[in-house]
């Protein structure tokens, strides 16, 4: 990759950020809602395997 002078380098990323595309606030809420249910469905999948796997050690262990 070829060096270029400061100057350059800041047209280089002008030019570059003119191109993104930025979502519109609608867009960012219905984002974060769905993350935010994912990560809430999520977190109950783990706390129920997370109960199971305790259930079951707490059994082998009562055994010994």
């Amino acid at each position: 990759m070829a060096k270029v002078n400061p100057g350059e380098f800041v047209r280089q990323v002008r030019t570059e950020s003119s191109k993104v595309v930025w979502p519109t606030w609608p867009d960012t809420v219905r984002t974060a809602i769905m993350v935010l249910i994912m990560t809430t469905i999520l977190g109950l999948f783990f706390l129920g395997i997370d109960s199971v796997f305790n259930g079951i050690v707490g059994w082998l262990l009562s055994l010994a």
